[in-house]
Parts: C-alpha cells; sequence; structure tokens
C-alpha cells in the first residue's frame, strides 16, 4: 500500500495516517487516464478507483443511450405491455394510472400520462394519499378509476404484490398493466403484463433501473408497436420520448438506484436545460450547491 503524503500532508487532524485508496495497479491506471484524457489527478483517481479504464473513459463520462439501450423486448412481458398501451391508442380507450407517493412513482405516472396526452387520450392519474390509502393500488381508489369509464389500469411503481386488489379490477372490466421495479415474490398477479427487471423469471439484467426507466423503456415498445401497425401520418408524427428523460433523470436520482449502465444515460442526458425549466426549485437547489 502506497503511503507517501497525500496533498503533502502525511496525517490527518486526528493523527491517523492518510493512505490513498489505490493499490499499484489503479496508480498506474490513474495515471493512464489522467495523461490520455488531460483530466485532473483527483478525478483520475476517483475514475481508476470505481474500475474505470482509460479506454472506457469517453463513454463513462458521457454515456448515450443509443449507445447504451437494449431492447425493451429483453423485459419479461414486455410485448404483453407495448401491445396493450398500443391498443389502448388505437381503440381510443381511457386509461387509469396509479403511481406510487414518492418521487419515482409521481415521475412514472407524468411520464405515461405525456405519451397518452400526445394521442389525446383521456386519462386519470390517481396518487394514493400516504397516511389514508398506504402504499399499492386499494380497491376504494381502483373501484373509483372504474366507474370513471377507464378501460385500462396501469400501476407504476407499485402493484407487484397487489394480488387481490388487482384481481378486483379485472372483476370491475379493467385490463392491468404492472410496470414496476421492486423485488417480486414467485407468485404474481394475475394481469394482462407484469414488466419488472426484478421478478424472478427476468432475465434482462436491468434490475438497477427505477420504475420511471421501466416505463420509459415501455413507452418505446409501445411506440415501436404502434409505427409497425403503420399508425403514424402526416398528421399525427411520433411522440418526442427523448423531451421527457427529465423525468426519468429526476426519478433516478430520487431513488438512489445504482448510476450504472443505462442510468449514467438516463441521468447524464436528462439533467439539462429542459430539467431545471421544468422543475425551478431545483435549478435554485443546484445553483445554491
Amino acid at each position: 500500500m502506497i503511503t507517501r503524503p497525500v496533498f503533502t500532508h502525511e496525517r490527518s487532524v486526528s493523527d491517523r495516517v492518510w493512505r490513498y485508496r489505490l493499490d499499484d495497479q489503479g496508480e498506474a491506471q490513474a495515471l493512464a487516464i489522467q495523461q490520455e484524457h488531460g483530466v485532473s489527478d483527483a478525478l483520475a483517481r476517483i475514475l481508476a478507483g470505481r474500475g474505470v479504464r482509460s479506454l472506457d473513459l469517453p463513454a463513462y463520462l458521457e454515456p448515450r443511450l443509443r449507445d447504451l439501450m437494449p431492447d425493451p423486448l429483453l423485459l419479461k412481458d414486455m410485448d404483453l405491455a407495448a401491445a396493450r398501451l398500443a391498443d389502448a391508442v388505437m381503440r381510443r380507450e381511457s386509461v387509469a394510472i396509479f403511481g406510487d407517493y414518492d418521487v419515482d412513482g409521481a415521475c412514472s405516472s407524468a411520464l405515461l400520462a405525456e405519451w397518452l396526452d400526445h394521442f389525446s387520450l383521456e386519462r386519470t392519474i390517481h396518487i394514493p394519499d400516504r397516511l389514508v390509502e398506504g402504499y399499492g393500488p386499494n380497491k376504494e381508489a381502483i373501484t373509483s378509476l372504474a366507474q370513471l369509464g377507464a378501460r385500462l389500469l396501469v400501476t407504476v411503481d407499485c402493484g407487484t404484490t397487489s394480488h387481490d386488489t388487482l384481481q378486483e379490477a379485472k372483476r370491475l372490466g379493467m385490463d392491468v398493466v404492472v410496470l414496476d421495479h421492486h423485488q417480486a415474490p414467485v407468485d404474481l398477479p394475475s394481469v394482462d403484463a407484469l414488466v419488472n427487471p426484478n421478478r424472478q423469471d427476468d432475465l434482462s439484467g436491468l434490475g438497477h433501473l427505477c420504475a420511471a426507466g421501466v416505463v420509459f423503456m415501455t413507452i418505446i415498445a409501445a411506440t415501436r408497436v404502434l409505427r409497425e401497425r403503420k399508425f403514424f401520418n402526416a398528421h399525427l408524427k411520433e411522440p418526442d420520448l427523448l423531451s421527457s428523460l427529465d423525468l426519468v433523470a429526476l426519478a433516478t436520482i430520487a431513488d438512489v438506484v445504482p448510476l450504472y449502465g443505462l442510468n449514467r444515460a438516463f441521468v447524464r442526458q436528462g439533467l439539462d436545460l429542459r430539467l431545471l425549466a421544468r422543475v425551478p426549485a431545483l435549478g435554485y437547489a443546484l445553483w445554491l450547491m
């Protein structure tokens, strides 16, 4: 272990010896990063400490969806969810969105609502009262949504374990699509589609996504289905999905999911002026930092 002085100091205020985190191989990697890419010594050490190789640095610092976005159909049940959403658009059905009360749930709800708004579809969002309704779908809210005429219920950031409630939704005549990311048991609700990278039979390797990331991949897949059905024309263009990346970035950060792979691209491309314009308070907070 290297014990030379750190920032010209050998000991801390509490008289502990300062030691560099990197071993000899890490030191060599940090030096290569610094020399080949012109970054500061401190940043080079942080990157080397995270296992980033000099060869991979450009992609790590500038992650792009075009390079990191996998085929959404890798997710279990994604084909069913995308087809059902496309059906709702083409049939002009009323859609009910049931979200969680945290940032990820709210952003996921808004993300799906924006996509539906592009097609001028009637939609309703229900975010439960945390103290009164608790977490996840409840029968009272589901009954109310059915009475409003919803033909399709989409739960976002919840629903993976809501067996009885979603069975009630089916009994009331609604089709049900679950878009979630929470850990899932073997026994899943009987619904039309349940997309969750953390269900035990999902092999996508995307378990690090937040719910908004799952919703974003779902609307990509649903848009593709509509394109294949030749739904778009001169009078109805495809939705600009990238314009909603600010919501995905905000949810990814707020839900404290790991910032690697696709999540890095979501945050890197979503944290731009669109996000600051949409959430002025966040822009002010970043300015204060």
